[in-house]
C-alpha cells in the first residue's frame, strides 16, 4: 500500500479535490472533550461506534477535564484525565492529541453526537491535502428522554432545535468557506473540527491561556489560516448538539462573557473587524522590514511615511538607526526579540531593501488588505527609476499564507505573484531634507 502524496491547490480552492477519495484511507483519531456529561457522552460514544469509517482505522480518545468522577467509557475507547484546575478545554484537547495516533484528528465535544458518515466526511480533505481544516455541520436537538443508543440521524430531526442563523448564512454566503477570507476563522467550531496531525503540529495546538468558555477555537483557526490552511465547511458531516446553541441560552451574564472573549481575541487576531479601532493590539497585522539605510535621516523619512500609511504595523530597522525612533514602540531593531516575534505572527510582511517614500497610502493599503485572500500571495513594486535601469523592486509584500504554503509544498505556484510599477512609492535618493518634508514644501 503506497502512501498518499499531499495535493497542493491554489489559494483556498479545495473544490478542486471534489470527488476524490483518499487511497489508502487515513487512520483517524476522534478526540472527545468531556466534563460532567456522562449521559451526553454515552450518546456520542454510541454514535461513534456506528461510524462507517473502517473500525481498524479509527480510535476514540475521551479527555476528561477534571470531573469529580471520571466518566465511564466502553472497551476500546481510551480515557485520559487531567486534574481539575478550572476550565481547561484547550489543554484537554491538546492532551487528547498527544494521547492519540491517527493521521487525521477529529474533535468533538461530549454533548455532540455524530451521524454515521461524520468521520468519513470530516477526514477526506485533510487526508488529501494536509493543510485542510474542516468544520462539520453542527445541528441542535433536545434529546431529553431519548435513549442514548437511538440513531441520532433519526432522532435529531425529530427533536431539532433552531440553529444559529448567522452561521448558516455565513456558510451559504461563502459557498461553504470556499470564498474564505481573513475573518472566516469565526466560522470554525472546535466542537466539530478536523485537521491532519502534521498540520496541527506545524501551527501548534490550542492556546492553553484560554481558561474560560469560548474563543480558543477561533484563535486556533486564525493561526491555521495565516499558516496556510484551506478552510472548508463540510455540510455532509452532521453532528447533533444536545441542547440549544450558546447564543440561544438565557443568561444575564452571556453578553459579559462574550465581551470577555472578544477582548482577548482583539489582542490576538489583528485583522480589521477583530482588532481594536484606536487601541494598539498585542499582535501586529503587518510587519515592515527595512533591510538597510545609508543614514538615519533616510531611515526616519522612510519609516515615517510607512507608518503614516500603516499605523498599526511593526517596523524593523537596522540596529544602528534605532536610536532616532526611541519614542515610538512600533519601531524595533533587527536584533530584538520583538522583531522575531512579529515575524512569527504577522499576516503580511513588507520588505524594503532600501529606504522608500510612500506618497499615497491608498494603493499600499489595498495591497496589504487583499493579499493572502484568493490566490494573490505576493506583490512586488518597482518605481519610475526602473525605466532608467534602477535595480529591482523597491518593496515586496508577502502573505504569511503564501509563505507557509510554499514551505509545505516546496513550490511558489500555489499563490500568484503580481509585479508592477507604482508612482505612489519611490526610492529615497541622496540625503533628504527632513525640514522640507515636515514643513510640506519638499
Amino acid at each position: 500500500m503506497s502512501p498518499r502524496r499531499p495535493r497542493g491547490v491554489p489559494g483556498n480552492r479545495w473544490d478542486l479535490l471534489d470527488g476524490l477519495v483518499p487511497d489508502p484511507l487515513p487512520t483517524v483519531s476522534v478526540v472527545v472533550a468531556h466534563y460532567r456529561q456522562q449521559a451526553e457522552l454515552d450518546r456520542t460514544l454510541a454514535a461513534l461506534a456506528r461510524q462507517d469509517h473502517p473500525a481498524d482505522l479509527l480510535e476514540v480518545v475521551v479527555v476528561d477535564d477534571g470531573s469529580p468522577e471520571a466518566p465511564r467509557v466502553p472497551a476500546g475507547v481510551r480515557l485520559v484525565v487531567q486534574a481539575d484546575e478550572g476550565f481547561r478545554l484547550s489543554a484537554a484537547r491538546n492532551l487528547g492529541v498527544r494521547s492519540s495516533t491517527g493521521e487525521v484528528i477529529c474533535f468533538l465535544d461530549a454533548d455532540t453526537a455524530p451521524e454515521p458518515g461524520w468521520v468519513t466526511a470530516m477526514s477526506r480533505l485533510p487526508a488529501l491535502a494536509s493543510e485542510a481544516v474542516v468544520v462539520g455541520r453542527r445541528r441542535h436537538a433536545d434529546f431529553t428522554g431519548v435513549a442514548v443508543e437511538a440513531p441520532v440521524e433519526q432522532e435529531g430531526p425529530r427533536h431539532e432545535l433552531p440553529a444559529p442563523r448567522w452561521l448558516d448564512d455565513a456558510y451559504r454566503g461563502s459557498r461553504d468557506l470556499l470564498d474564505a477570507d481573513d475573518r472566516s476563522y469565526r466560522h470554525v467550531i472546535g466542537a466539530v473540527l478536523a485537521c491532519s496531525r502534521s498540520f496541527l503540529e506545524t501551527v501548534g495546538g490550542f492556546d492553553e491561556d484560554f481558561t474560560t468558555y469560548g474563543g480558543e477555537d477561533w484563535e486556533w483557526a486564525w493561526r491555521a489560516w495565516r499558516g496556510g490552511a484551506l478552510l472548508a465547511h463540510e455540510p455532509a458531516a452532521v453532528a447533533w448538539h444536545d441542547g440549544p446553541d450558546w447564543a440561544g441560552r438565557d443568561s444575564v451574564d452571556r453578553q459579559r462573557q462574550k465581551n470577555g472573549e472578544t477582548l482577548v481575541l482583539s489582542g490576538l487576531v489583528p485583522v480589521e473587524g477583530s482588532r481594536p479601532r484606536g487601541l494598539r493590539g498585542a499582535t501586529p497585522d503587518v510587519l515592515v522590514r527595512l533591510a538597510a539605510a545609508p543614514s538615519a535621516g533616510t531611515a526616519w523619512l522612510c519609516v515615517d511615511t510607512v507608518l503614516a500609511a500603516l499605523p498599526g504595523s511593526v517596523v524593523v530597522v537596522p540596529d544602528e538607526h534605532l536610536s532616532v525612533f526611541g519614542a515610538d514602540a512600533r519601531v524595533v531593531g533587527a536584533s530584538a526579540e520583538a522583531a522575531a516575534r512579529a515575524a512569527r505572527t504577522a499576516r503580511v510582511t513588507v520588505d524594503l531593501p532600501a529606504p522608500v517614500r510612500v506618497r499615497d497610502a491608498a494603493p499600499l493599503l489595498e495591497a496589504v488588505s487583499s493579499i493572502g485572500v484568493g490566490v494573490l500571495g505576493t506583490v512586488e513594486v518597482t518605481d519610475d527609476t526602473a525605466d532608467q535601469g534602477g535595480g529591482g523592486p523597491v518593496l515586496r509584500i508577502r502573505s504569511s499564507r503564501a509563505e507557509a504554503r510554499a514551505l509545505l509544498h516546496g513550490t511558489e505556484e500555489l499563490f500568484e505573484t503580481r509585479s508592477g510599477r507604482a508612482r505612489w512609492c519611490e526610492r529615497i535618493e541622496g540625503e533628504p531634507s527632513l525640514a522640507a518634508y515636515l514643513g510640506g514644501w519638499g
